[in-house]
């Protein structure tokens, strides 16, 4: 990569020697690299896409990966799987900022995941449409074990990401279940709402998902003690 990025800036030279078209537009991605050369970032201009930050924004990024035909168009099993699936991502997401009381380890979670979740959801049911009945364990498996099990290591994690998956994927949730683990007694919660259009599903999302608090993710509201004190730290380093 290193060297590309050395031979696209001699050939961007090259260019401005020689000239271009007028409309001629270079566009370039990458994911976070220190190996970028500064004169490559220095001539362009350049647009970041940051990850949402709170389960709130994440849930709602990952449901409108999704377009309205590919939610609208589907069985009313298969959204509200897809809506449980969603919430599943985020959090999954969302437990890298508690650190070691999140995952043991950091793992690369992505949209990728949740879109190959999702093809294999729809893919599953839709030949298995004749029994009438949804193969919960096979879901389980599949999303648990492969999709983003496969990238976790740690014995620990991945009884945690069963856990959550046993929580979600039965048939309370084609009943509005209640999508927050272990929350018996506590003032919060977040259901799963009944089939919905795409604009109510979002709509959902902005009105019903609570505030930020680590009883969404079943943990101890303590939880959060570390991941608010290293907030600070970096906030006071940035005004120094």
């Amino acid at each position: 990569m290193p060297r590309f990025l050395i031979d696209l800036e001699k050939k961007l030279d090259h260019f401005a020697i020689e000239g271009s078209n007028q409309g001629f537009r270079l566009f370039v991605s990458s994911d976070p690299s220190k190996s970028i050369p500064i004169g490559l970032c220095e001539r362009c201009i350049k647009l970041t896409n940051e990850p949402p930050q709170g389960l709130k924004q994440n849930m709602k990024r990952a449901f409108t990966f999704f377009s309205k035909e590919e939610i609208e168009d589907r069985d009313v099993k298969i959204k509200t799987i897809l809506f449980a699936l969603c919430y599943f991502h985020s959090v999954m997401l969302e437990r890298r900022k508690f650190g070691p009381k999140g995952w043991n380890m950091k793992y690369p979670f992505n949209v990728g995941d949740l879109r190959d979740s999702a093809i294999v959801l729809n893919n599953y049911l839709e030949r298995n449409t004749s029994s009438g009945k949804i193969p919960w364990d096979d879901l389980k498996f599949l999303f648990g074990e492969i999709m983003y099990g496969g990238h976790i290591v740690d014995d620990w994690d991945r009884i945690l990401c069963k856990a959550y998956l046993d929580n979600l994927m039965n048939d309370s949730l084609l009943e509005e279940a209640e999508l927050f683990p272990f929350i018996e007694g506590r003032p919060i919660s977040f259901k799963c709402p009944p089939p919905y259009s795409y604009e109510k599903y979002i709509e959902h999302i902005e009105t019903e998902c609570p505030q930020e608090t680590p009883l969404a993710f079943g943990m101890h509201p303590n939880a959060e003690i570390d991941f608010r004190t290293q907030q600070c730290i970096e906030l006071f380093r940035l005004l120094q």
